[in-house]
């Protein structure tokens, strides 16, 4: 079976900054330091009868002051089918600069600003109204990251997504919820009335480094219920992902454990994502 791996990241730490890597700023994981080291494609072995078709390269801090740089390195170094997500500040006033530059780039499919607790300012910002209106207009992906339990972040996501009906956008990490509580669920199924909105399922060993497939199957049922399968994705968040399990592991727990029939497993692990990212 082929897939396609909708979120990973790859490190080069002699080329990249990775900030959030460092020991003194945040995530203040106290296992932070196992995943400090290179990561290649090398690095991405899947169990048997499954092949890596492609992968989407999600941004990973590498110069947020030039992001080109991170998808020059890739251009150097992939020999997989792959598509990058660039970081962008979308709140500055030199995003359009920085996203003429990254635009040279053929693998460019979207882009990533971490929202986490700021989500609320930053759909407040009209600059960032702006931007996104912007991506838009390039026909790319705006990839957010931030918690659906933040309803009122939420409710003014919603409010841009009216004003922006053709922005495609993907919720990161299934909206990282703590618990299947009814924010994380309203939003989940107000977000669902938008056409162009997708959800990736990846990153429960965020929250729970012991996740099992039992733990998170609530969350992923209750998006597809919502969704729908085209909309939804099964992803990895490599490396972060092996603070919990190895990626092998991973993927059997996915192909194996959620006990998925033949097409869900195609839209899940592979269609879906090729359609929408290209590849």
């Amino acid at each position: 079976m082929e897939i396609i791996d909708p979120h990973l990241h790859l490190f080069d730490l002699e080329q990249g900054n990775y900030d959030w890597l460092k020991p003194e700023n945040p995530p203040a994981w106290p296992d932070k330091d196992q995943i400090r080291k290179n990561y290649s494609e090398s690095d991405l072995n899947l169990p048997d009868r499954m092949t890596l078709a492609g992968f989407v390269h999600i941004e990973a801090g590498f110069d947020n002051e030039q992001p080109w740089r991170e998808l020059k390195w890739l251009a150097e170094n992939c020999t997989l089918p792959y598509r990058s997500v660039a970081f962008a500040d979308l709140t500055s006033k030199r995003f359009k600069q920085q996203l003429q530059h990254l635009l040279k780039y053929e693998s460019l499919v979207g882009i990533r600003y971490i929202l986490d607790d700021q989500a609320l300012a930053f759909f407040d910002n009209k600059t960032c109204l702006t931007n996104l209106q912007l991506l838009q207009q390039q026909g790319l992906i705006f990839e957010a990251q931030f918690s659906l339990e933040d309803q009122n972040a939420v409710t003014k996501f919603t409010e841009i997504l009216e004003q922006t009906p053709d922005l495609k956008v993907v919720i990161n990490h299934a909206g990282l919820p703590s618990s299947l509580s009814q924010e994380w669920m309203d939003s989940i199924t107000a977000l669902a009335h938008h056409p162009h909105c997708y959800v990736k399922c990846s990153g429960w060993e965020m929250p729970e480094r012991k996740w099992t497939v039992e733990s998170v199957k609530p969350y992923i049922n209750f998006i597809i219920r919502q969704f729908g399968l085209p909309r939804v994705m099964l992803a990895s968040n490599f490396p972060v992902s092996e603070l919990s399990c190895s990626y092998t592991e991973l993927w059997q727990r996915y192909s194996k454990e959620m006990k998925l029939k033949g097409f869900e497993k195609e839209l899940l692990l592979h269609d879906t994502a090729q359609q929408l990212y290209g590849l």
